[in-house]
This record gives structure tokens, sequence and C-alpha cells, in this order.
């Protein structure tokens, strides 16, 4: 069972789906802009795929290796060692400006080659003829361009900058002499062939510029959260030198990083070396005491001492030397200490039996190199160098207490067992002091030989260490480039195409219909006001259409639209038994809606139908019926009959259209300068009186409501107000004021007729009156 609810919801969508169809409608009018659009779009798709560069993808892959890794033996700890690899901080390492400049100069990236087309210029990898640079990458300043035209028998080059041509004969520039920065030479005749009448460009940059722009090209990323790939990659014209560019950094940055894990080895290198240099002088100056002790005291052999004697001193003696050597081995390295003030590496296992001290020397050297590797890719002032600084500064205070308390014990140790030995040298007093001064020069001999034999033992490991560094990067890809472009892509290209021939008119045509604030047709009328009804929609006509009826059988589309308009007027009209005519008023909110014009042909429909029908002129101020007849506006009418009493209205009738013998015109006359006065004289409504009993119909063209108040003044003499609004012209808020008279009831039984309707097709407003049926004519409209 249907309930008011139901059939209200319905109502609500099928006025939805008439909203959605009418809107529709109105950007379905314009489909030839949108079939434009399409073309022109898809058209400068087709000419952006033909002539756009075409840009490749080269990617390459590497694994960053632990510089721990195969330079320890493996311990229990082993599988649970934790990685010491950073990949965020090797990532800026390889996109850091040293590193890429690097690159730039060994490839000559600020060295740039293109080839010249019809339309585009193409950059390629390399000439392809004999180019040799006569300049260095990094001495170029300032850019500079040169045009290479290759001729038949010659080639020319101009500078781009000044206009300065060269000609160079024989395809060779190395048999004249210019100022060029670069040498070209064509060598074989049936290549020349191939590239004659062709252009290219060298473009000279500044190496600044071209590691800038290889910054800004080269992409880094990690291969997922746990492993220790990166992908490199980079975007450009050249297949060929996009991988030679990622190949080359890859190389670079390889290079770098094995340069940084020698570094401890050569610091070890170079300290051996100064110590090799002092040991030798020092063993040189205790070989020339020896001998010359042995001269001067005549000695060749000693016998040996007592055995138990011998034996304990000589153990004592071994125990001298040894805290004697460690004592040694801490000066030098206290005075490695005081000239390494900058916190430089220290030189590892050099002998010294403290496995704390050695293990602080590890520590020490390993947070150096950390330090070093973040001031080069975060900078001096990163919080991270500042707190490793800090934690170099901590290890070289623990170096030094560490080997100051590792002394102090040595000496200590020395002191008692040089008392010891003292016990022993008396039990051997016999020997001769010629012997015991000779036992001291070997002692030092022997000290500095173990430590001459001990420093080309670590001085062959360090370098065993140098020759064999691993690599800090493995090559898991080297750098492909993909086979098809990664742009321009046809299905983007064309998609976006599509899609912008679609949307700009519709834009377009959503912002012309957004700023109109004109009505167009019923519906809008409707929207804004649903309780004043709307009796007809009037077409508009065409410059060859007549604007009124030609004859009282007139079949065109305009005349069956006023017919339709005086039968929907017939409704309105109330029913009375007397039998005295009718009083419709036609007026309009503005001047120019169009008001004398449906007051004529409503006319002219209503006589046609055989009814006696008068037309009265009311609008006083500005009369436009006489524009309609072959009477011009100083043709006596209503104005003198209002101001003249001894004025005859009937005998000053005109038939303004002869072919309508039942209708009758009485125009506006003279314009008065005060029409308000006239109207409400009582005059115009005698007048009204009289014409009821005499047509069966009066049609009373009245004045606009906004504009004066003349038509309010006269508004209830009238049994049906007919009020004019045209399409395409009248503002909708206008509405508002037409609403306002019809709710205060300043105007009675209120009806809205639309004219001009169909005159913008952007609306979908139109007319296909199909009256061409009937009556015995063959006329189509």
């Amino acid at each position: 069972m249907n309930t008011p609810q139901n059939n209200s919801a319905f109502a609500v969508l099928e006025d939805d789906k008439s909203d959605l169809k009418q809107e529709f409608r109105k950007y379905l009018r314009h489909w030839p802009w949108f079939v434009l659009t399409l073309i022109i779009t898809l058209l400068s798709a087709y000419i952006f795929m033909r002539y756009a560069p075409r840009i490749y993808s080269t990617t390459a892959k590497i694994k960053i290796l632990d510089e721990s890794d195969g330079l320890e033996l493996p311990t229990s700890a082993f599988i649970f060692k934790r990685s010491n690899i950073n990949l965020e901080n090797e990532m800026e390492i390889i996109n850091s400006y040293i590193i890429l400049e690097q690159v730039a100069k060994e490839l000559k990236l600020n060295t740039l080659f293109f080839e010249e087309g019809t339309v585009q210029t193409a950059q390629i990898s390399n000439l392809p003829f004999l180019f040799e640079q006569n300049i260095d990458a990094d001495s170029i300043s300032k850019g500079m361009s040169y045009l290479i035209d290759i001729k038949e028998k010659n080639i020319e080059v101009s500078q781009l900058n000044n206009n300065k041509t060269i000609t160079m004969p024989n395809h060779s520039s190395f048999e004249i002499n210019h100022d060029l920065p670069f040498q070209i030479r064509i060598d074989k005749t049936e290549f020349l062939k191939e590239i004659i009448g062709k252009s290219y460009i060298v473009k000279f940059v500044s190496l600044e510029q071209a590691t800038l722009r290889l910054k800004s090209m080269i992409l880094t990323e990690p291969i997922g959260d746990q492993s220790h790939l990166l992908s490199l990659s980079i975007n450009g014209e050249s297949k060929l030198l996009s991988q030679r560019i990622l190949d080359t950094l890859i190389d670079v940055f390889n290079r770098d990083g094995i340069k940084d894990r020698q570094l401890v080895s050569q610091r070890t290198l170079d300290f051996i070396d100064d110590r090799f240099i002092f040991l030798a002088t020092e063993l040189d100056s205790i070989e020339i005491d020896r001998k010359e002790f042995k001269e001067d005291n005549n000695l060749v052999d000693l016998a040996s001492d007592a055995a138990i004697g011998l034996k304990d001193r000589s153990r004592s003696e071994e125990e001298v030397f040894k805290i004697e050597s460690q004592i040694i081995i801490i000066d030098m390295l206290q005075s490695a200490m005081t000239l390494n003030l900058d916190n430089g590496l220290l030189p590892a296992n050099i002998g010294l039996e403290s496995g704390n001290i050695n293990s602080l020397i590890d520590e020490y050297n390993l947070a150096v190199l950390e330090r070093d590797k973040l001031i080069r890719s975060g900078g001096e002032n990163n919080p991270t160098v500042k707190f490793t600084q800090t934690h170099i500064n901590d290890l070289r205070s623990n170096i030094i207490k560490s080997l100051n308390s590792y002394q102090q014990q040595l000496q200590m140790s020395q002191v008692q067992l040089r008392n010891k030995n003292n016990k022993f040298s008396g039990r051997v007093s016999q020997i001769p002091k010629k012997e015991k001064l000779l036992r001291a020069i070997e002692r030092q001999q022997m000290i500095k030989e173990s430590l001459y034999l001990l420093l080309l033992q670590k001085r062959e490991e360090a370098a065993i260490n140098l020759a064999i560094t691993e690599p800090s990067v493995k090559v898991v890809d080297n750098a492909l480039t993909s086979s098809k472009p990664i742009s321009p892509k046809p299905n983007i290209a064309y998609a976006a195409a599509l899609l912008a021939g679609l949307l700009v008119p519709f834009t377009i045509l959503y912002i012309i219909f957004m700023l109109d604030t004109k009505i167009h047709g019923k519906e809008d009328i409707i929207r804004l006001n649903k309780r004043i009804p709307i009796i007809a929609e009037i077409p508009d006509i065409n410059k060859k259409e007549k604007s009124v009826f030609d004859s009282p059988n007139d079949r065109t589309v305009l005349a069956e639209s006023f017919r339709i308009l005086s039968s929907n007027v017939n409704y309105l009209l109330p029913v009375n038994d007397n039998e005295k005519g009718k009083i419709i008023y036609c007026t309009s909110t503005i001047k120019g809606e169009g008001k004398t014009f449906i007051s004529i042909n409503l006319s002219l429909a209503l006589s046609s139908m055989n009814k006696k029908v008068l037309l009265i002129g009311a609008d006083l101020r500005n009369p436009q019926i006489h524009t309609h007849t072959k009477f011009d506006k100083n043709t006596i009418g209503l104005s003198d009959y209002l101001h003249d009493i001894s004025f005859d209205w009937k005998a000053n009738i005109i038939k303004g259209f002869t072919k309508h013998d039942n209708h009758d015109t009485l125009l506006s006359g003279n314009i008065p300068p005060n029409p308000t006065n006239l109207l409400t004289n009582g005059r115009f409504k005698a007048l009204i009186e009289e014409a009821k009993d005499l047509y069966d119909y009066v049609i009373v063209d009245t004045a606009p409501t906004v504009l004066v108040t003349d038509t309010m003044l006269i508004s209830q003499l009238a049994d049906v107000t007919v009020y004019i609004s045209r399409a395409n012209y009248t503002e909708k808020k206008i509405l508002n004021f037409a609403e306002e008279l019809f709710e205060s009831g300043k105007i009675k039984n209120m009806a809205f007729v639309i004219n001009g309707v169909g005159a913008s097709k952007s609306y979908g407003y139109g007319y296909n009156y199909g009256y061409g049926y009937g009556y015995g004519s063959k006329d189509k409209t």
C-alpha cells in the first residue's frame, strides 16, 4: 500500500533522476567541443610520444662487506658477533660530493655530447668520431658550447657563445692552428658518408655543476630490511653513459673503502721505518764500543764463571733483559703518544706484553678510523663525531695512565732484580771487572738486535695486511639498463590525453554554468518557486520567423505555443455566471523580458478562436505595442483618455493587425509626465468596466513591477496576471521579488510564462512541436 511518505520519497527520487538527466544533457549539447578537445589532446600525446626523449633506467646492486670479516679467527662468540655495517652511512658516502666528484673527473662528465635532430636534440655518450680533449676536467670554470657541422669536404665548428666559426679541411683539426679545447678527426671514408649533414653539440660545464647534476641523478636505496645490499640507479637518455657512471661509481667507492682499511697498516709501516733508522744507528754505536773495548783491553775470550753462579746470574740477567725491553718499548710508545697530538693512529702489536694496553691501543685505533669515516660523511660538527672524539680522548688518557702504571711496575721489578743480580755478582766477584763491562756492552747489543728483529717481523706482517686488504664492496649485479624506456610511457600519455580531453571542456563548461545566474527554463523557476504555476513556455524564434500571427490560421510553432498559452489562461480565469469579458494583465519584473511580445501574441491567439479581444497598452512610460503595427508612438490612446474626460476611447480603437477582424488595439498614446496619477484617477477602472461589456478578453500590457509601481496600482482589476520571465535574460534572484508579490497578494491570480526558451542550446532546452497534421495543411514546422 502506497503511503504519503513513500509517494514523497518516490517523487524526490524522480526529481533527482530528472536533474541528473538535465545536467547530462547540458554537457552533451557541447559534444563537438569534447570531440575537438579529444582530437587535440590525443594528437598532442602522439607528437609528444614521437619526439620526446627516451629515458632509460639503469640499475646496479652491491653488497657492503664488513671490514672485520676475514681478518679474525673464529671464536666461541663468532656466531653472536654483531655487524658493524651502517647502511645509512654507506649510502651517504656513496652520494657524497667527494666520491661523485672523482667519478665526474674520471669520466669527464663535465663534457657533454648531443646529436641534433630535426625536432629534438638527444644526448649521446660519445661522438661517433675521434675526439681528444685538451683541457683537464677540473680546469673548466665556465660553460662553453660548440656546434660541429659535418660537411662533405670539411668540418665547421662554431662557438655558440660568440658565433665564431672555424673550418677544418679534410675533416681534421690536427692540420690547422686553432684555440679550441679539443681535437677532432674523421678517419674512415665509408663511415663519413653516414654522418655527412649531421650536427653535434659539445658542451663544457664546470666540474662542480657536473657533480651536483650527477648527485641529483643518483638514487641509492637499501634492498630489504636485514640485508647488506644496496641498489644504485640512474635515469638517462644514453644507456652506455649511465652504465659507465654506475660502474665507475662502484669502483671509486670500493677504492675509497680499501684505502680506509689500509690506513692502519700503512701507519704501522711508517712508524716501524722510523724506528729502524734509530735502532740501526744505536747498533752501529754499540758495535764500535765493543770493538774499541776489546782492543783497549786485549780481550779475545773469557772463561766461564762457576756453573751455579753463572746459571743464577744468567737467569737474573734474562729477567732484567725482559724488563728493560719492556721499559724501552714503553718509552717508544710514550714518545709516539707525545708526538701524536692530533689523535692519529698508534702502532699496534710491537711486542708489549701487557694485554690490557694492547687491547686499549686496538680499541683506540678502531675509534680513530670510525671518527675519520664519520667526518667524511657528516662533517666535523656532527654530534656522532663529537661523541666519538670524546671516546678517543678517554681511550688516550687510559693508555697514558696504563703505560705509566705499567712502567712503574717494571721499574720496581727492575730495582728488585738488580739487587738480586748484585747479590749474584758478589758470588762471582772473581770475574774480572773487564768481563762485566764487556757483558754490559753485549747485553745492550742483544737488546737492540732483538728489538730490530721484532720490528722487522711486525713490518712484514703489516706489509702482508696492506697487500691482501679485502675489497669494501662485492658487486652483485653490474650496471644493467632496461630494454624499454621508463619515459615517456604510451599508456600514461594517452590516458592523460584522454582524461584531459574530457576534463578541460568539462571544467570550462562547469565554470560557465556555475557563474551563470540566469534562468533557462521552467526547471529553474520550479526549483526557486514551486507555488506559482507555469502555464506556458514560449520558444525562442529565429530572425526569419515572424514574431506575431500572420493570420488567424497560422500553423507555426510560435502560433501553437501561444494557443497553448491561451488555453492554459482560460483554466486560470475565475468561473462566474455573468457574460462580461475577462481581464488579463501581462507584466514582468524588468524591461526586456518580452511582456509586450507576449501580450500581442496572446491577444491574437485569443482572437483567432473567434473571440473579441481588446489589447490595451498600459505601459505609459515605455510603450512598445506600436512597434509591431504601422502606427507610431505619437498615436493618441490610453494616456489621452486618462487625461481628457471628453476623450472617447472607442473612437480611437485601431486595427493594428488587419487579418484579425476580432482584434482591437488601444495604444498607450503620448508619454505623460505623471503616469501614476493618471492610472489612479478612476478613469482606467471605468475603461476596464466598459471594455468588459464589449469584449470577451481584455489584454493589458502593463509596466515592469520592479521598476515602477504602476502595475501594482491597477493590479486588483485583473482576473489573471501573466508574469513573464525570459530565458537567458532574467536573473534568478529577481524571481524572489515575484514571489514576494504573490505571497503578499499584491498581484492577483499570478502565473508564470517563460519567454525565449531554447535560445541557449547549452541547457538542452528546445522545441520540436509536431503540429504538421490536421486542417488539410501540408506545411511542416
